[in-house]
């Protein structure tokens, strides 16, 4: 039986990171157009808005290490099974 949960295997843990990869970027790439249009004047705002691209930074990081362990934990294709670029060449 599956385990329960969002950590179900590997493959999983790098789909939702990607997808909070996705929700990052798009939080950061909005908080840049408040700041060029809108220019908030709250002081603190300079330091509010650089945070979802710092999110992005880190979510992009761990979204890279997931899939490297993912292709890495991958088994080699058995007996004849080329692949493409065998198959192209």
């Amino acid at each position: 039986m599956a385990e329960p949960g969002p950590f179900r295997s590997p493959a999983s843990a790098v789909r939702l990171s990607g997808r909070l990869l996705c929700w990052c970027l798009a939080t950061a790439m909005a908080s840049a157009v408040v700041d060029a249009f809108l220019h908030p004047a709250p002081g603190w705002w300079g330091a509010v808005w650089l945070l979802p691209w710092w999110l992005t930074c880190a979510t992009a990081l761990a979204w890279a290490a997931l899939r490297a362990r993912e292709k890495a934990d991958r088994p080699p294709p058995q007996g004849g099974a080329r692949s493409d670029w065998e198959q192209a060449a």
